[in-house]
């Protein structure tokens, strides 16, 4: 099994708050940083192998230069049970599925959104999307290990099943007539996004209750995946603090 590596303060702090860290490194040229010496203190609290190397020997290992000085060895990831999980949403919880999001960078500011957001779970396909990747969790700054995500096999199956628990699935799609700013967004809720190149496959689409748009003026014919999941989730949550429309 290949090595999953974490890099990036939030990221491996997140990590370590989570117990998912089996080992870390944190650069000699940054010893005395103080973000680094409170990762430090947390890993030593935790019991974690800590080792001191230099910045280039960090990059060596996950490839990458973008540690910002620290780095650590994730454990092998316990398999997440979706169909426990889901017996024990709130009456209200907001789901967010995202299909075929390839991009680790999109990926990282979605589950960063949807924790913002307040957003239960985080839905996936187990194929033709990214997985939680070094990347990920660096752009999701903390949130992938905070947010419960679940890579499903069948997304259209899934979502046939939270339809019988009484939820509501909305996609996003450009060439809805309904404004996502028309639609009511509270309850239990299903918010489905396509792949930033192909948008919603069809079966996927076939299975939403009502599509939606996000209404944009000028010649943009659409927005990046990441910023149109910011937006429809906040208007979602804008909603539900605000329950007297």
């Amino acid at each position: 099994m290949a090595e999953e590596w974490i890099y990036g303060f939030h990221a491996v702090e997140a990590a370590l708050n989570a117990g998912e860290v089996e080992r870390l490194w944190l650069a000699q040229e940054r010893a005395n940083d103080v973000r680094l010496q409170s990762i430090r203190h947390l890993a030593e609290r935790r019991g974690i192998v800590l080792e001191i190397e230099p910045a280039q020997a960090l990059a060596r290992r996950c490839r990458s230069e973008q540690h910002q000085g620290v780095l650590a060895r994730a454990l092998p990831a316990s398999p997440r049970d979706w169909q426990a999980f889901a017996a024990q949403l709130p009456a209200d919880a907001l789901l967010l599925m995202l299909d075929g999001v390839t991009d680790p960078h999109n990926l990282g500011a979605c589950l960063r959104s949807a924790e913002a957001a307040g957003v239960n779970a985080v839905l996936l396909p187990k194929d033709n999307a990214c997985a939680i990747t070094a990347a990920v969790r660096k752009a999701a700054a903390g949130a992938a290990s905070r947010v419960p995500v679940f890579f499903l096999t069948n997304l259209a199956r899934s979502l046939a099943d939270l339809q019988k628990r009484n939820f509501w699935v909305a996609g996003l799609a450009g060439e809805s007539e309904q404004s996502v700013y028309a639609a009511d967004l509270r309850g239990p809720l299903v918010l489905v996004l396509g792949s930033e190149e192909k948008g919603m496959r069809r079966l996927i689409r076939e299975h939403c209750d009502y599509l939606l748009r996000i209404p944009m003026q000028g010649q943009i014919e659409s927005l990046n995946v990441s910023v149109a999941t910011a937006i429809v989730l906040f208007e979602a949550r804008r909603q539900r603090d605000n329950r007297v429309q």
